[in-house]
């Protein structure tokens, strides 16, 4: 069953509206905060976001070509800080344990019938000001909520239509997978 959540996870941009109520925001939640972390700290952070007025807010902090989002019936800010966390000498866990989280709840929206896109695309301290995020805390990404559109968005570009047709290309395993020891290190 998991692998086929997770095969079925995609990044689609051809959104349509869908009623997200509170207690599709809990399911999420209750998933999300299963993830691991480091000594169960639990950095993570989100803010769910429907109310329509400040979903426009939200949209003027996008980059160009996100212009897709605005079909969306909700974003999540994901945010955390280095304090909220484990240091273990030079590694800093909590974005590592955020992100943790964060797949947890996407498969969660997969499972749901939702398509939950994380995008990096946005102005970080305009979209902090619009939510009252705390300045010092890091804006990791917002993630795009709604419907699957089987129609695809006419203003999508060439490329993003091509990857609403077909999942885009992964690494060939030998790229990211080695056995024993990483070829060429120390």
């Amino acid at each position: 069953m998991l692998n086929h959540i997770v095969e079925k996870r995609r990044a689609y941009r051809s959104l349509t509206p869908v009623e997200i109520s509170l207690e599709d925001i809990r399911e999420l939640v209750e998933v999300a905060k299963l993830a691991p972390s480091c000594f169960n700290k639990q950095p993570w952070r989100f803010v769910f976001v429907r109310d329509r007025e400040l979903l426009k807010k939200l949209f003027k902090t996008l980059s160009p070509g996100n212009e897709w989002v605005r079909n969306a019936s909700m974003l999540i800010a994901v945010f955390t800080s280095p304090e909220l966390d484990c240091r273990v000498g030079n590694r800093e866990y909590a974005f590592f344990d955020t992100g943790m989280s964060v797949a947890f709840l996407l498969l969660k929206a997969t499972e749901m019938g939702l398509v939950a896109h994380p995008i990096a695309g946005y102005d970080e301290e305009k979209a902090k000001q619009v939510l009252k995020i705390p300045e010092e805390m890091s804006l990791i990404t917002l993630i795009v909520v709604g419907g699957h559109s089987h129609r695809i968005w006419e203003k999508l570009s060439e490329r993003q239509k091509k990857d609403e047709v077909s999942r885009p290309e992964r690494l060939p395993i030998e790229k990211f997978c080695f056995i024993d020891q990483y070829p060429g290190g120390h």
